[in-house]
């Protein structure tokens, strides 16, 4: 069986044509390439230039992880302007069964297919078959989903734990709850906002207007133009990876504050997330965050935040914890979800 998957975003495409048999559930990859979301009208184009570039004119299946909401097979993107119908891709491609997921559930299915090579293990735990597996992710915004087992796999269920309340542990985070709250005029903070890129940023301003440390001209420059964006938005800067990269680097004090109360958040709330599963099979950090900070995930406490639940801790010691590591985990759900595809 021919599957054609893709993880699609607003900014980037991937397209993968992967082969897969009855006797073996190993997917091989065929041909796989990459395209700027936005110089298409939509995804039928840019399926077709890429199914001709690989002489191939129709897949069996296709399954596309979207960067927004799905429902119904349909989903408009969140920062493109595609509206997205699996029934009309179907019908245009000439493709028997297209299946549209969100990106994050593709991330949990993308974990079933993770090579030893492809996750950092901070703690090994005490793993149980047949336990559920839990990911979450930090990037543009704050991702969670769970695995439940189902005969001699896993079903993937999205969740919007995003979105729950942030809650604060210690005096800094009591301080940025009420900073942020009052700065960005909100009636409550959700853990997205501070466990994030954005978030990062927000920190960031958080310890630079308490006057922690003087700020590195190189950071404070490109905070103001992020603080200017809402003005011209059609410029994208994001102030995050400079700060990270400044604290891995200890040279920027005002930076390795912000990383280490961000990286105990992220820990904590890590944390919460296995304590509501207790996810035996696995915790999976996922997004573009974790795997570009590892040296501060691995020196700033995050183990600590995440296993420093009081009574709870013996459970916490015993759940898996690991750290993705390849960026391509989404497309790797989408050739999985795609091959348990039946075909009418």
């Amino acid at each position: 069986m021919l599957i054609l998957a893709g993880d699609i975003g607003g900014t980037k495409t991937i397209l993968r044509l992967v082969k897969t048999s009855e006797s073996s559930s190993q997917l091989e990859t065929l041909a796989e390439k990459q395209y700027p979301s936005q110089e298409f009208p939509d995804l039928v184009p840019m399926v077709r230039q890429f199914l001709q570039g690989v002489d191939v004119l129709t897949p069996d299946v296709a399954c596309f992880g979207i960067a927004g909401p799905v429902v119904d097979d349909t989903a408009q993107l969140t920062n493109l302007n595609w509206f997205l119908d699996a029934p009309r891709l179907q019908r245009d491609l000439g493709i028997s069964q297209v299946s549209l997921i969100n990106d994050f559930a593709a991330v949990g299915y993308g974990v079933l297919g993770l090579e030893p090579t492809d996750i950092h293990t901070l703690q090994p735990g005490k793993p149980k078959p047949g336990a559920p597996i839990a990911v979450i992710g930090a990037g543009t915004g704050l991702g969670h989903c769970f695995l439940i087992p189902q005969g001699d796999s896993y079903q993937v269920f999205s969740s919007e734990g995003g979105h729950a309340d942030f809650s604060p542990r210690n005096q800094w985070e009591f301080q940025l709850l009420e900073y942020i709250l009052e700065t960005k005029e909100l009636e409550r903070v959700s853990i997205e906002r501070v466990i994030s890129g954005p978030g990062i940023s927000i920190i960031y301003q958080f310890f630079r207007d308490l006057q922690v440390s003087d700020e590195s001209p190189e950071i404070a420059q490109l905070v103001r133009s992020w603080e200017k964006q809402a003005e011209t938005p059609e410029i994208e800067i994001n102030p995050a990876g400079a700060i990270a990269q400044a604290a891995i680097e200890k040279r920027d004090r005002l930076c390795e504050e912000t990383m280490r109360l961000f990286v105990q958040a992220y820990g904590a709330e890590v944390g919460n997330f296995a304590l509501k599963l207790l996810p035996y099979g696995g915790m999976y950090v996922a997004g573009g965050i974790a795997p570009k900070n590892l040296p501060l995930l691995k020196t700033e406490g995050f183990l600590d935040a995440f296993v420093n639940k009081g009574r709870m801790k013996p459970l916490l010691d015993s759940i898996p914890l690991h750290i993705v590591l390849n960026p391509k985990v989404g497309l790797i759900g989408a050739a999985i979800h795609g091959s348990r595809i039946k075909l009418s």
